[in-house]
């Protein structure tokens, strides 16, 4: 197994670039409606919350994506075809993956790229441990960040397939959508693929039931990001005085993940004051959801063509196959 620090790599890394958080952070508690990018969830604690998340009755995601691969993995990895760089964006714990790497005929190698150096390096040391004849080059990263480049470690590599699971697509605005996989398709060129989880439109009951789950894991999760300004920017915010709120916007078409403020209050990060007015509220996630007439007219814009599609029996979630055009 090999590991890889490029620079843009460690500066991008969130767990090590408290300078970085501190400037997100200001620059969106300081913005009107308020507002954290939703990376930071994604520390060690944040990170184990969510795969807490995927457990869940509510959490319908990752079960059913889960079982589109495990139905229709052989045609999948006929797409791929032999031979080709596997590279995961927000590769987490890499679950999803394995019954991918099972199935592959001699891939070239495996680059997850995550932001947690923590859940990465564990991920890693338990694949290499699975599967010893394949190379993984791990590579801790802010894969949203302008500056992230991959090309120091698959520039030796000419076939490439980016898997994208998990429906995290959602998590970008539909511009931000556009720009990411315009560079996916720049990455995997016109030999290359793009195997991406979609979450579907259906009914708000049950999108908001998903992020609303009655053990209130969800709400931990949110609320962790406060706890982690807490611990490392030398905040103070009192996590009693918030609550997670999560709702479907059928208008934009995304489940919108708050905290809300119970009271007016006052806290500090740093040299940094941030007034709140009660019931005032931080966005911290959104989460759109396609119709697969949606997303297949942002890949087109994107350069994809959709050569594949695989949904479930309810049609809750999808899994497809692109091909630059």
């Amino acid at each position: 197994m090999s590991y890889v620090a490029l620079k843009s790599a460690v500066d991008s890394c969130v767990d090590g670039d408290h300078g970085g958080f501190y400037r997100d952070v200001k620059r969106g508690l300081s913005a009107t409606p308020k507002f954290i990018p939703c990376k930071y969830f994604y520390d060690d604690a944040g990170s184990r919350l969510f795969d807490r998340i995927c457990t869940l009755e509510e959490y319908y995601l990752t079960r059913t994506e889960r079982s589109i691969m495990l139905q229709y993995v052989d045609e999948m990895v006929d797409e791929i075809e032999s031979n080709r760089l596997l590279i995961e964006y927000g590769s987490g714990s890499s679950e999803k993956t394995r019954i991918l790497l099972d199935n592959l005929d001699r891939p070239a190698g495996y680059v997850p790229v995550d932001i947690s150096s923590e859940q990465l390096t564990r991920s890693a040391e338990a694949l290499s441990k699975a599967y010893p004849g394949l190379r993984i080059i791990p590579v801790c990263a802010d894969y949203t960040s302008a500056d992230f480049s991959l090309e120091e470690v698959v520039g030796a590599f000419p076939h490439r397939v980016v898997y994208f699971p998990g429906s995290t697509i959602g998590n970008f605005d539909p511009a931000e959508a556009l720009h990411f996989l315009k560079g996916i398709a720049g990455l995997v060129g016109v030999d290359g693929g793009l195997l991406i989880g979609i979450d579907l439109k259906k009914e708000p009951s049950i999108l908001e039931a998903a992020y609303n789950d009655q053990k209130g894991i969800t709400a931990q999760f949110n609320l962790n990001v406060l706890r982690r300004m807490n611990r490392e920017l030398g905040a103070n915010f009192c996590l009693d005085r918030f609550r997670h709120r999560a709702f479907y916007n059928e208008q934009e078409g995304r489940v919108e993940m708050h905290l809300v403020s119970q009271t007016d209050q006052t806290v500090r990060i740093g040299e940094t004051v941030i007034d709140f007015a009660a019931g005032e509220s931080i966005h911290t996630e959104n989460s759109y959801k396609y119709s697969l007439d949606d997303f297949e007219r942002l890949a087109t814009l994107a350069g994809f063509c959709v050569r594949r599609v695989w949904k479930d029996d309810r049609s809750w979630f999808s899994v497809q196959y692109l091909s630059p055009l």
